[in-house]
């Protein structure tokens, strides 16, 4: 339960700080920003499992390397959404 709970607000964060990078902020709410996160997250660590067979770098997922991933995630879920969207 509370590792749920937990993963919506480190993903919450981190699809925030995401929106803010990306310039996205203005148009998204927080379950926007939620959901970006931690579907960012899954898409970095997914990707770094595929490049680099080890999966060393998500093993702890409370980490700031993890923090941190799911940022680039989120951002890099926010580029191609805005592509597909053909926002600017």
């Amino acid at each position: 339960m509370w590792t749920i709970i937990a993963w919506i607000i480190v993903g919450g964060v981190a699809g925030w700080i995401a929106s803010k990078i990306m310039g996205t902020d203005a148009s998204m709410g927080i379950p926007a920003n939620v959901i970006t996160g931690v579907v960012g997250a899954g898409l970095f660590g997914f990707l770094w499992n595929i490049l680099f067979a080890d999966g060393n770098f998500m093993d702890r997922p409370f980490s700031i390397p993890s923090f941190l991933a799911s940022i680039v995630g989120a951002c890099l879920l926010l580029f191609i959404v805005g592509k597909l969207t053909h926002r600017r």
